[in-house]
């Protein structure tokens, strides 16, 4: 624990100006972000006695070993940089609200010729026209089929419609009248075009429009006697109408505008959501965060705009936002959601009228958001903290290990030979950390050696990362010794391991690849798997670290020197941790082993193609549908696909007439010839699914 005193600027070195600090820990990681209007007065604060201090606040400070700024010229730039720095470093004290789930969107992919309407999640793409966000994808689903009868848009995936285009016979939807078939040519991609808009126009909540155009047409049919196109049109409105009822007026005025609610107590806070566009409520989402420090609510608020709006521009962003409190100062988050919608936005607390209720079941939402989250997680918290405290105390350790990293070895029967590595922090998976080994010192089947490989490389980059902050002091000879390389020579970049970062810099805070270590190593496996990676660590000069094992079959905990493993009682919840942390360990390893050895059998012509990556085979196979194909064209077709030039066209033209069968494949299993015909076929070798199967039948053999 650091004594803020020891790293407290000296007086006058804090400017007076607006500007965002970072508090960086011992191993120069960033831990916290924030901005200011003047840096000397906010920085002041922390540096005050701990007993003062917010108990998360002082936390941090004494986590922290060191302190820095930027200036900048405006609060909005101070704004717009602590958005940056959160999202780039990931800071664990700073509030971040976790999403519960990844709500779905209604999207309109706008950006194609012929525009497909589908449900998406995840980050939002150029050229998409969203809507939403749902609570539940079956709510998307139910509205378009609604609105199918009206706007029959297409909604199938690019498979679908080249086969459709390809054969000239649309999908079932073409057949019943819900899709107008551009793939067919029965509309024209301008007519299309503007029936998407159509759909999209309906969506923003511009109803009133088709609904007097379909109540006309209706009328004019029946005046004509032809009754069963005014039947038609009848059904259509009532789709309409059910449709719209799905999403109720809340806002008489058309109103668009986010209204956003925060439920707190001392230690959380929930914030809820509510999206009305043309005064329908079209969506709802929550987050619920840790409060590190005592924030007010406005700038819970603040904080919540961010994480709502810093992605998003345009329409996106709502002419409206209203919200329980403020952000102090509330000019600059204004300006800032200005420019990011690109016309002026009204950040404001409702007073009264249809408003000021709406707002009130927003806040209801977030008070029971917060009720039901503190329900879940009450017994999860003091679990997790049981089982840690076990495993410490079954262990002799100092602490709870609150970064837990497991270690486990798998083969097929001494084939693609891979290591996992998996990291659980404060008893959660740590995803973002995990780890991946191919095992290249040697070939062969041999668990043992194969852990110390691993628990060498994983610890010599973590060496190597402490020699470059001079944190490191006498492991120079161990590294050397163990790898018998100087550690100036020692390689930093292993292919073998999952993507690294491009550049190794000291300061820039970003959690970078195997430069924290744990408190605890756990590997799968009994005392030989234990003493080889303890024997790994005693190399390397590394002394601070425990190891312990987990053996399968009587699931007993292995530690270093000790003839006896350690029972942990069946009921023990630190047993449980382990055995969780060996099963992920497990399941990781395997899964990469399989891809791999999936890889290894799914291999044809196009793989031994020198330069061509997996997006221009890909490109390859979507332009002639199949490899047959591919086979059959001449080098000038092959030249047409983008990004394919004439050498290149030659060299897969040579790589696939030496892959050519001389004779029909079958497969023996079911007497049937193997053809490559079929569409997406990326194997080029008839006789893969001959090949294929023994392994599968093999699974029950990998370790």
């Amino acid at each position: 624990m650091a004594d803020p005193s020891s790293y407290r600027p000296k007086p006058g070195q804090i400017p007076d100006s607006p500007g965002v600090y970072r508090f960086r820990d011992e191993h120069r990681r960033v831990i916290y972000v924030g901005k200011a209007k003047s840096l000397r007065q906010r920085l002041a604060n922390y540096f005050q006695d701990l007993s003062g201090l917010h108990p998360r606040t002082r936390t941090m400070v004494t986590t922290a070993a060191s302190v820095e700024w930027t200036v900048v010229s405006t609060e909005v730039e101070a704004l717009q940089l602590e958005y940056s720095w959160i999202k780039e470093y990931d800071p664990r004290f700073n509030v971040k609200y976790r999403d519960d789930k990844s709500y779905p969107y209604l999207a309109v992919t706008m950006n194609e010729e012929f525009p497909r309407v589908q449900v998406m999640r995840g980050h939002k793409k150029k050229g998409v026209r969203y809507f939403g966000p749902y609570a539940h994808a079956w709510a998307i689903r139910d509205t378009v089929d609604l609105l199918l009868r009206v706007f029959p848009v297409r909604t199938c995936s690019a498979g679908v419609f080249k086969n459709a285009a390809r054969t000239g016979r649309p999908c079932l939807l073409g057949y019943i009248g819900k899709c107008s078939a551009p793939c067919v040519g029965r509309v024209s991609a301008e007519e299309h075009g503007e029936l998407s808009e159509e759909f999209c126009d309906f969506m923003a909540g511009r109803t009133g429009t088709y609904l007097r155009r379909l109540e006309k047409q209706m009328m004019e049919a029946a005046e004509e006697m032809e009754y069963e196109r005014a039947a038609r049109l009848r059904d259509d409105i009532e789709a309409l109408k059910k449709a719209m009822e799905k999403n109720a007026v809340v806002l008489a005025d058309a109103t668009d505008a986010d209204l956003i609610a925060v439920a707190e107590d001392e230690l959380e806070a929930a914030v809820q959501i509510f999206h009305v566009r043309g005064g329908r409520v079209r969506g709802q989402r929550g987050w619920v965060t840790d409060k590190v420090e005592d924030v007010t609510t406005g700038a819970l608020v603040e904080h919540a705009l961010q994480q709502l709006y810093g992605e998003e521009r345009g329409d996106s962003v709502p002419k409206e936002v209203l919200v329980p409190a403020l952000p102090e100062p509330v000019e600059p988050v204004q300006e800032w959601l200005t420019e990011r919608r690109g016309s002026n936005v009204s950040l404001r607390i409702p007073q009264r009228g249809d408003k000021k209720a709406l707002m009130e079941t927003v806040e209801r939402n977030a008070q029971q958001a917060l009720v039901l989250h503190k329900t879940r997680r009450a017994s999860d918290l003091t679990t997790r903290s049981r089982a840690l405290e076990e495993i410490a105390e079954a262990l002799d350790l100092d602490s709870a290990p609150l970064r837990i990293e497991c270690y486990d070895i798998s083969h097929l029967q001494g084939d693609d030979v891979v290591a996992s590595m998996v990291v659980f922090e404060d008893g959660l998976q740590r995803k973002s950390e995990y780890r991946r080994f191919q095992i290249k010192g040697f070939e062969g089947q041999d668990d043992v050696r194969s852990m110390h490989e691993v628990i060498t490389r994983r610890f010599r980059r973590y060496i190597a990362e402490k020699e470059r902050t001079g944190e490191w002091t006498d492991g120079e000879n161990a590294l050397a010794s163990a790898t018998g390389t100087p550690l100036a020579d020692v390689p930093l970049t292993d292919a073998t391991e999952a993507p690294l970062t491009s550049s190794l810099k000291d300061d820039d805070g970003r959690p970078k690849r195997f430069a924290y270590p744990p408190q605890l190593v756990v590997v799968d496996g009994g005392q030989p798997q234990v003493a080889a990676a303890k024997r790994a660590l005693d190399e390397l000069g590394i002394d601070d670290i425990a190891v312990c094992g987990l053996a399968k079959r009587l699931e007993e905990v292995w530690v270093p020197d000790d003839d006896d493993p350690v029972v942990l009682p069946r009921s023990s919840e630190g047993l449980y941790l382990l055995q969780r942390v060996r099963d992920e360990a497990h399941r990781f390893a395997i899964t990469y082993q399989r891809t791999k050895r999936a890889k290894r059998f799914r291999a044809g012509p196009l793989d031994e193609v020198p330069g061509l990556g997996e997006t221009r085979k890909q490109a390859l196979i979507k332009h002639f549908g199949s490899v047959k194909r591919l086979r059959a064209a001449t080098i000038e077709q092959i030249c047409e696909v983008p990004g394919i030039g004439r050498k290149t066209a030659e060299t897969i033209a040579v790589a696939l007439a030496r892959a050519a069968s001389p004779a029909p494949a079958v497969n023996t299993a079911t007497g049937e010839i193997i053809d490559d015909e079929e569409p997406g076929t990326t194997a080029g070798s008839p006789g893969d699914p001959v090949t294929t199967g023994a392994p599968e039948e093999r699974r029950g053999q990998e370790t």
